[in-house]
């Protein structure tokens, strides 16, 4: 990733208008930031979320609260609790997470 014509500034998410995009179960909550072409996320799931797809896009993920269980196209299975990150690239492994109890993240993409 190169950062490039982004001068030095604040986010206060909380004051981000809040999308929500329905899973097969639960939502998720977006609050999304757009600095050039780099996507900027705070994400909430609610409990019993679950995916909707399998995503192909790269990310940087920080888990921030929760409980996030992520899983591979190829089986494997990866639980993000606080403090836990993945990185991956575009269409290197698609992958889709759930939750049972929740889970606030924050990605860039």
């Amino acid at each position: 990733m190169k950062i490039t014509d982004t001068p030095f500034g604040i986010t206060d998410w909380n004051n981000i208008e809040p999308t929500e995009h329905p899973g097969v179960t639960g939502k998720a909550i977006w609050r999304t930031q757009y600095f050039g072409d780099i996507r900027v996320r705070m994400v909430e799931y609610t409990p019993g979320y679950a995916a909707d797809h399998w995503c192909e896009k790269g990310h940087i993920l920080l888990c921030l609260e929760g409980r996030l269980e992520t899983e591979l196209a190829d089986g494997r299975l990866f639980i993000l609790v606080p403090g836990i990150s993945y990185q991956v690239a575009d269409h290197a492994e698609p992958h889709r997470s759930s939750t049972k109890i929740g889970a606030k993240l924050f990605i860039v993409d």
